[in-house]
């Protein structure tokens, strides 16, 4: 039986190392977050139509009101 190779110690420091993030100092509520639109609260784009009004409704209405 023959044991594996170890692996080489330079072979494995060839890779280039991974860049450390970057700090931010901004102020995080000067950006809006995703929270401060219509779509980060599930609401869709406005398609426009009573079709889609329909659909919109059935899709939201509550459970107790089947």
């Amino acid at each position: 039986m023959s044991t594996p190779a170890a692996p080489d110690p330079q072979q494995a420091s060839a890779a280039p190392p991974k860049p450390k993030p970057r700090l931010v100092f901004d102020d995080p509520l000067d950006q809006q977050s995703s929270d401060d639109t219509d779509r980060g609260w599930g609401e869709r784009p406005p398609a426009g139509g009573s079709a889609a009004d329909l659909a919109r409704f059935l899709d939201e209405k509550p459970p107790h009101h089947i």
